[in-house]
């Protein structure tokens, strides 16, 4: 099969070493915990004044970012949701959220 279509935005180049980049078919795999870089702060931007915990950086796939999102709404008593690689847990739960995540091995957790 041509690969032409994966390829329409490329007009044309010079370089004899271009490569064309391609789009990664297979879904990101969830890194370990322990390498996990994530980042717990207090957002109330476009939330009418109501203070949420945000929790970004997650690495992995949609499942495990659902799952672990649940574990922390759960945790902390309250409602939230998770997409696109962030969580939001509804009210201030900064060092209840970083005390949890330390606690599942998530180690390089950290509040801003």
């Amino acid at each position: 099969m041509n690969d032409w279509k994966k390829r329409l935005d490329i007009v044309y180049s010079t370089n004899p070493d271009y490569h064309y980049q391609k789009e990664n078919d297979g879904p990101e795999e969830t890194l370990p915990k322990e390498k996990q870089q994530m980042r717990i702060s207090l957002d109330k931007r476009n939330r009418k004044g109501k203070a949420v915990t945000l929790i970004t950086g997650f690495r992995g796939t949609d499942e495990d970012l659902q799952e672990l999102s649940k574990m922390l709404k759960m945790r902390c008593g309250v409602g939230g949701s998770a997409k696109e690689g962030e969580i939001i847990v509804q009210g201030d739960h900064r060092g209840k959220v970083l005390d949890i995540l330390k606690k599942e091995g998530y180690a390089k957790s950290r509040i801003i």
